[in-house]
């Protein structure tokens, strides 16, 4: 049983009065991702009073720490012991947590290499719409009857109980890293990165950035052994005619793409939208009728990012682009002048692919927060 901690009974308070008085809590950390999602102005959850590492086994590869933990905390830890986060949380600002980088469940350029944050996740503690202090899951890999429910916490972006705590796995940083560059169009790109993806190559991420109807900018990441480095520049090079960047410069774009600070990310216009499109690895260069910005594919181009109007059209237009591909599109980041009141989610009912999840999902919501505590509508 959980020892009993003053911060965590007064969370239960603050459940259990909500719970009574049928009201709802948004849980926020660092609030560097506040915007993201359908907003709300629910009365604030605070998670930031509960922080610190609570355990750390490099020799292990797993860390555990308290919710509120700073995410530039966490990394820190890791840094000393030469290891890292692999799948790579934007923080989005200073004060990012490690419980909203769980709960926002994004991950940045090195996910298509290592895998997603959920990949990631061992163990958790919350607290249910009850007040329950639950533990699942541990800090280990190892395999279980039925369903991890601590991976059900990656995405679920406050919307399913109070995390407390968590275990996550980490990864030795590579021992060495290269990044090259050229200019290719979104076709080739495309298509090279995804035979790439099927061969014994140190590719650890990759951007496209450009017009989708003539060349752009192709930056790839190397992460591995030294000697696979070594002998894949050339190789590679040589087929796309790319050149090696210098580290320095390397890791400025690859933070600035992972933190949205690249030019294509900002500027967003009053009555603009960033939307971001899930796609298939086999999906070519999409066509989208009116829209002639420029795009970001990452991820091998099974994510895209677009700045485009943020009406209702546009959306619907990137809904069923995204769908007819085996994909789904989402409003990621809005424009002052955009209704912030606008879904901003491919709905589980639009898609026959996953119509059948939203019962289960509102059984998950049922059984952990049955008195709606958390029903913020955040998450759709």
């Amino acid at each position: 049983m959980n020892a009993t901690n003053p911060i965590i009974e007064a969370f239960r308070e603050q459940i259990l009065n909500a719970a009574k008085n049928k009201t709802q809590l948004s849980i926020e950390g660092g609030s560097t991702k506040s915007w993201y999602g359908n907003t709300n102005t629910h009365t604030k959850l605070d998670t930031r009073s509960y922080s610190g590492i609570l355990e750390y086994q490099p020799e292990e590869l797993v860390i555990t720490a308290c919710a509120g933990t700073p995410l530039k905390e966490i990394e820190a830890a890791l840094h000393e012991k030469n290891q890292m986060l692999a799948f790579d949380p934007p923080h989005f600002g200073e004060h990012a947590t490690f419980g909203g980088a769980i709960a926002a469940g994004l991950s940045g350029p090195g996910r298509i290499s290592a895998g997603n944050l959920r990949d990631f996740v061992l163990g958790a503690r919350i607290l249910d719409g009850k007040g329950q202090d639950l533990t699942f899951g541990g800090q280990v890999m190892k395999n279980v009857a039925g369903y991890d429910v601590s991976r059900l916490m990656p995405g679920s972006m406050g919307t399913l109980s109070l995390l407390l705590e968590a275990s996550v796995k980490v990864l030795p940083k590579p021992a060495a890293t290269a990044t090259l560059r050229c200019h290719i169009s979104q076709e080739k790109a495309l298509r090279t990165l995804n035979e790439w993806a099927g061969q014994p190559l140190p590719l650890s991420a990759s951007c496209w950035i450009g017009n989708a109807t003539d060349e752009g900018q192709l930056t790839i990441r190397l992460a591995g052994a030294a000697a696979a480095i070594k002998a894949a520049i050339p190789l590679m090079s040589s087929l796309v005619n790319a050149s090696e960047i210098d580290p320095q410069s390397a890791e400025i774009f690859w933070n600035s793409l992972r933190e949205h600070r690249l030019s294509e990310f900002e500027n967003l216009a009053a009555d603009q939208t960033l939307y971001r499109l899930a796609l298939p690895a086999a999906c070519g260069p999409l066509s989208i009728p009116g829209v002639n910005n420029e795009v970001v594919l990452e991820w091998h181009g099974q994510q895209r990012w677009i700045k485009a109007p943020g009406d209702e059209a546009t959306f619907r237009l990137m809904k069923q682009l995204a769908s007819s591909h085996g994909g789904h599109a989402m409003r990621f980041k809005q424009g002052a002048d955009v209704n912030p009141a606008f879904q901003r989610f491919t709905l589980l009912s639009e898609q026959a692919h996953s119509q059948a999840l939203e019962l289960v999902q509102e059984r998950l919501r049922s059984a952990f927060d049955p008195a709606g505590v958390f029903a913020t509508k955040r998450l759709p």
